[in-house]
């Protein structure tokens, strides 16, 4: 491996500082020649991760009714301005700033102040502080999916800043800041299994119970029939760039191209593959014999959520149990939001939260000390190398990620929600007809002129009810007990009446 950087600049001799040096008196750029490959590789996984970011915006567009998907392509364009604000604002500072304490960093790189030519291992720290942005906002992406088709965009963009701030930063600083107090626990998260996904999942769940259910979950006579991804299409490629964006997502982790970064691409190929094979082959079995695109498109995410903490700790041949059982363990998990009680349709809390979780523990149990030292200097031991008390500092992990992400969550939620103006959940006939309609300025995927056409007549309000039949997102009649019984009716007096006619013909 090359010499680091940080070792040119702790020689005072030549007028270096530990914090780089002045670009006026000297070339900074001296201190990174040796080890200029990494940076890079780098700069490479930086790029390949941002797909992330509008592959989910793509995913769950697919995913909801046709009348709110251009709603969510929309947040994911206003994640990307107002996180990668919020990273550069305070975010970064409050995530890795050098003097946190175990549980929060400090203003010392407001603004990215100082933020210039001193090393991270062997990066410059603003290509650090960049890549990590990419982390922030796939993990506020992920989030915001919790209270879809029902939620307005200002509240739910505010609420977004303020979560990245006061939920994510502490948490990254906890897992991945050399003061974290899991970092030196140490808990072993490589990619963000904790920080990412386990938060995000859950604060999906806090986002979707605060909120409330959808009008459709709230009819006691359930006379809204459940929908149907209403694109599968937008799916699939959102979920190709997602399993794109992931070679960027796991492989940079590593922050150097060594041979431990190769190793950990493999990980996460192979994991996505077997995850896609759990998930299609218990849809197999449950539906007698079919297949599923949309279930092998979350099998996919699920078998990459469950390698994130893990992909640079085990052996390749653990990689496919693990995307193997992520996968198994997030479809057997499919009516979680039955048993909880809770609407949150993009079923993130599943895929992300309960994916991260199988993963985290699973690093705790096969983690080899030979993998993570393919890097030439990283040490990590689970229940295979005998490190029996691993699998606790996983738990550990685990419940305090969670706990402290609903809580604050929810808290974060109701004050929001409870400013003037900032109201989240949108009325009554904007659900009903969609956000795009409401939210967004004549744009939407729905067949807008026929809908209106409808509307204009009259069809779409029956007895203030509608129903949405989740594939071309127009409004239908609700169907009604009392209209089926007059048909009966109908149908009987006809009857009699042609009975009588030919009583009275053959008299």
């Amino acid at each position: 491996m090359a010499e680091l950087p940080s070792a040119v600049f702790n020689d005072t001799s030549l007028d270096w500082t530990s914090a780089g040096g002045n670009s006026r008196d000297m070339d900074v750029n001296v201190a990174y020649v040796a080890s200029g490959f990494h940076q890079v590789w780098m700069m490479a996984a930086t790029v390949f991760v941002f797909p992330i970011i509008p592959g989910l915006g793509l995913f769950y567009a697919g995913l909801c009714r046709r009348k709110s998907a251009t709603t969510l392509l929309w947040q994911s364009m206003g994640v990307l301005g107002v996180i990668s604000f919020q990273w550069f604002f305070w975010g970064y500072s409050l995530a890795y700033a050098a003097d946190a304490n175990p549980y929060i960093g400090t203003l010392t790189n407001f603004g990215m102040r100082n933020v210039v030519s001193v090393a991270i291992g062997y990066l410059p720290e603003p290509l650090f502080a960049l890549y990590q942005c990419m982390f922030a906002l796939c993990t506020v992406m992920i989030m915001i999916g919790g209270a879809f088709e029902r939620a307005r965009l200002l509240p739910s963009m505010i609420f977004a800043f303020c979560w990245a701030t006061i939920v994510y930063c502490p948490i990254v600083c906890w897992t991945w800041n050399a003061q974290g107090w899991l970092f030196n626990l140490p808990a072993l998260d490589f990619a963000g299994g904790g920080p990412v996904h386990i938060s995000s999942g859950t604060g999906a769940l806090a986002y979707a119970l605060v909120i409330g259910k959808r009008l459709e979950n709230n009819d006691p006579k359930r006379r809204i029939p459940k929908y149907v991804p209403h694109n599968p299409t937008l799916i699939f490629i959102g979920t190709w760039m997602i399993w794109f964006g992931w070679f960027g997502f796991n492989g940079g982790s590593t922050l150097n191209a060594s041979v431990r970064t190769s190793y950990v691409l493999q990980n996460t190929n192979l994991a996505a593959a077997t995850g896609v094979m759990g998930f299609s082959a218990l849809d197999y079995v449950l539906y007698k014999g079919r297949f599923s695109l949309v279930g092998a498109c979350q099998g996919c995410v699920a078998g990459l959520v469950a390698i994130t903490p893990a992909a640079g700790f085990v052996p390749v041949y653990f990689a496919a149990l693990i995307g193997f059982l992520g996968g198994v363990g997030v479809r057997l998990c499919a009516n979680v939001n039955e048993w909880l009680r809770v609407d949150e349709g993009m079923e993130v809390f599943k895929l992300h939260a309960i994916g991260g979780i199988i993963g985290a523990i699973l690093t705790g149990l096969f983690a080899a000390d030979w993998v993570s030292l393919l890097d030439g200097a990283t040490e990590a031991q689970g229940w295979v190398d005998h490190n029996y008390i691993q699998l606790g500092y996983q738990l550990a992990e685990i419940c305090a990620i969670v706990g402290y992400t609903f809580v604050v969550t929810v808290i974060l939620l109701l004050i929001i929600d409870h400013i003037p103006g900032l109201k989240f959940r949108v009325p009554e006939h904007q659900e009903i007809e969609g956000l795009d309609k409401h939210l967004l300025f004549e744009e939407g995927m729905g067949d807008y002129e026929l809908a209106e056409a409808l509307h204009a007549a009259g069809f779409l309000n029956v007895g203030g009810m509608m129903v949405n039949d989740g594939i071309t997102g127009v409004e239908l009649p609700a169907p009604s007990s009392s209209s089926a019984d007059d048909n009966k009716d109908k149908a009987v007096e006809a009857a009699s009446a042609e009975t009588s006619e030919k009583v009275m013909s053959s008299s």
